[in-house]
This record gives C-alpha cells, structure tokens and sequence, in this order.
C-alpha cells in the first residue's frame, strides 16, 4: 500500500477545519451535527474519525489554530522597533487572522464572527473548551503586553498605566467588535481603526 504524504495529511485535516467552522458559523455548534460536517466536506465518516473524535475535538482546533495565529501576530509586532500603531495592529489581526480565513468571510451566514459567537457560547457550559480559551487567552495577553511595553520603552505611550491593563483593553475592543458585526450587522475594519484613531487622538489628561 502505498505511503499517504504529510503534504497529504496536512490538506485533509485543513479541509475538515475550514468545513467544520463553515458547518458551525451557519448552524451554530449544537444545532450542527457530525453528518452535517461531513456533507460540508464531502469526506466519509472514517476520513474525518481519523483527524477527529466529534464536534468538541473540531471546535477546540479551531479555535487552538486562532489565538495561536493571533498571538503569533502579536509577538512578532512587539519585535519591531516601535511596533505598528494599535489602530494598525488591530486592523491587522482582524483583516489576517479573522477575515481572511479559507472558506469564512467576515460578514454573512458563514462569517468569522459568528463563529466567535458560537465558540463563547460554549465555552460557558464546555470544561475542555473553556480550558482551552484560558489558556490561549493568557498567550495572546502576554503577546499584547510585549507590544504595550515595546510602546512604553520607545516614548509611545504613557508608563505609568500598568501593560497588562491596556492589552485587556485593546483584546476587549478588536472582541467588541466581531461581536457587533455578528449581531447587529457588517463594518469595515476601518471602522474600528478610525475609532482607535479618534481616542488616541486625546490630550493625555490625568484625573485628578
């Protein structure tokens, strides 16, 4: 029998992926069944039983494969010397890392946002999934404060408010905003970045 390639290997499990997060943006998980994946990707059960066990596996994948690529984003910004502006780097995720995923737009009944929806929905009753949304949450966090920090030391931004604070704040914008954009209709990116623009624009006034 002849020798199935990696090559082979890694386009397969892509295609589950993509079609599995197609399935589950459209249907929403619970409502998506394991036969509804499989007629997405046009695979057998035995293909798709190989990669992954059932609908838990699939969704802890994805959304692995995410904040992995999000928090890959971040680490190499902070590299750079003074990273790319929030306005910037924040459009930037949204456009690569969430808008441009093979087979999800970032509007419509397939789009990414939904998918968020969908992932944050169950992680409220998912042990395992929860687990998994910690633990990348805590990576892209770490990212995001080397980025603020890369800020501080370059004159960027103000030192005397604590990193950690302003990368939660940063994650809970770009999270807003797919958030909106899943319930209450499409924006460009750009929205968002003109928004970011407009409050760094503030004088840097300290409460009294």
């Amino acid at each position: 029998m002849a020798r199935v390639s990696q090559e082979h290997l890694d386009a397969r499990r892509r295609q589950i992926l993509d079609g599995a997060a197609r399935c589950f943006a459209r249907n929403g998980f619970h409502a998506a069944s394991m036969q509804d994946v499989l007629r997405e990707v046009d695979l057998s059960a035995g293909a798709v039983y190989r990669y992954f066990r059932g609908k838990e596996e699939l969704i802890e994948a994805i959304v692995t494969e995410v904040l992995d690529e999000i928090s890959t984003t971040f680490e190499a910004a902070a590299r750079q010397s003074p990273p790319p502006p929030p306005d910037e780097l924040v459009g930037r995720v949204l456009t690569e890392v969430l808008g441009e995923r093979p087979g999800l737009s970032y509007d419509g009944d397939t789009g990414f946002p939904r998918l968020m929806v969908q992932v944050w929905t169950e992680t409220l009753r998912n042990e395992a999934l929860s687990a998994v949304m910690r633990q990348g949450f805590k990576k892209v966090r770490a990212a995001w404060v080397g980025v603020v920090e890369a800020y501080q030391r370059a004159g960027l931004m103000r030192d005397d408010v604590p990193a950690d604070h302003v990368a939660r704040t940063m994650i809970a914008a770009a999270q807003g905003f797919a958030a909106q954009q899943a319930l209450f209709g499409t924006a460009p990116v750009a929205v968002l970045q003109d928004g970011l623009r407009g409050l760094m624009s503030m004088a840097g006034q300290r409460g009294s």
